[in-house]
């Protein structure tokens, strides 16, 4: 099982992620993780991601779309996998199909976790991070839906999208989940 899972910030999705990787013993892959052991291992890309990130910049596209290549091409991801907060934008979910057309694999499905805005930001406020204030957490939000809204419809025209209410408590979003998945 291939999947992708996209929602915005505070929507459950590598909590969800977590689980289903488990019940199907396939890897969950977040690209922030692949950032962070690209640069602790100390890998080329990771050398080159460190620099932006050491002066707060985003990595560039070009970056993250090698690192997914390269984590795609691992031989643990061979019976399948769940990418977590990637593709964010148009471009990197067009690069995702060509990719995975070279490297003779499919995506089954594309998740998307809705959840209503003032429950993200009271499930965000309430992580107790440093730089989540409502006013940083709405303006994400704002980003998210400006880059990743395209996205959720590059993947509904072509059918490979399944929208799930990430409202509801986490053992019943997995048992939702699990059960779209089913049908897959």
């Amino acid at each position: 099982m291939r999947l992708i899972f996209l929602g915005p910030p505070g929507a459950g999705k590598g909590t969800q992620a977590q689980r289903i990787a488990e019940q199907f013993e396939i890897p969950h892959i977040s690209t922030g993780d692949i950032l962070r052991q690209a640069v602790a291992n100390e890998t080329p890309l990771g050398q080159k991601a460190k620099e932006y990130m050491d002066r707060g910049d985003l990595v560039p596209d070009e970056l993250i779309l090698s690192m997914v290549r390269e984590r795609l091409s691992e031989s643990d991801v061979q019976p399948g996998w769940i990418l977590d907060g990637f593709p964010r934008n148009v471009s990197q979910a067009e690069f995702l199909d060509k990719l995975l057309q070279e490297i003779q694999q499919a995506c089954d499905r594309a998740v998307n976790f809705e959840v209503p805005d003032e429950m993200l930001v009271k499930r965000l406020l309430g992580r107790g991070r440093k730089d989540d204030n409502e006013v940083t957490i709405r303006h994400r939000l704002e980003v998210y839906r400006a880059a990743t809204a395209p996205v959720i419809d590059f993947y509904r025209q072509g059918d490979r999208i399944v929208s799930i209410d990430g409202s509801q408590s986490i053992d019943h979003v997995t048992q939702t989940l699990a059960i779209a998945l089913e049908r897959t």
